[in-house]
């Protein structure tokens, strides 16, 4: 069944295994959520549980956010998701998680939002080849061709073409853990995980690697 967290990425550094190996490992803080919410069948559809991190400002609070989280005796949250396939009947409302349902060892996937690039061009958003670099060339870093003309006499949608590049969400499948520090609540997953430093990261059981 599903076990899950939410964290920040702090950023990456690197350690040593016990064996000697190097290994390159992103920080995630992952203070003590709260679960919110217990969703069923029989009320949802389906079953899951929803949870909060980071404790909102209270200029920014709402009654409604205020009135859902004194259900579980907690301050509104910053970061709210939910986490399906878990076994609700394990949890309690206002039950706070911690770092340490990981170990080490555990096989995990990461789930951020990607790095924003802005405005990119087809052969860097979507890795298009380059024409010939060379003189009278006319063909260098452009889109090349866009279709037939006759019929049907326009672009078909999705096809690939410059926008906006990044700032979507990513997942990363079957990370490991490397090491779990309950007293800082930090975890240390080994690889990198998407999203800039600072940003909200989902870390659940992965789909495929168990």
């Amino acid at each position: 069944m599903t076990k899950g967290i939410l964290g920040r990425k702090v950023g990456m550094t690197q350690i040593f295994q016990e064996n000697g190996e190097l290994v390159a490992v992103t920080v995630v803080q992952a203070e003590p959520n709260v679960v919110l919410q217990k969703k069923t069948e029989e009320t949802d559809g389906y079953e899951a549980i929803q949870v909060g991190f980071l404790n909102k400002k209270p200029v920014r609070m709402n009654k409604a956010e205020k009135g859902h989280a004194e259900k579980a005796n907690a301050t509104p949250k910053r970061y709210i998701r939910e986490f399906r396939n878990a076994k609700v009947d394990e949890y309690e409302i206002g039950q706070e998680i911690s770092v340490d349902v990981f170990e080490a060892g555990d096989v995990v996937d990461v789930t951020g939002t990607s790095k924003g690039k802005g405005y990119a061009g087809s052969i860097k958003r979507h890795n298009f080849a380059i024409g010939a670099m060379t003189h009278g060339s006319r063909f260098h870093r452009s889109s090349g061709s866009m279709g037939q003309a006759a019929d049907p006499a326009r672009v078909f949608k999705g096809k690939k073409l410059p926008g906006q590049m990044g700032s979507e969400q990513v997942t990363i499948q079957n990370l490991e853990i490397v090491q779990v520090d309950a007293e800082k609540n930090i975890l240390l997953v080994k690889g990198n995980i998407p999203g800039a430093k600072k940003s909200l990261v989902k870390i659940t059981t992965a789909v495929k690697g168990n």
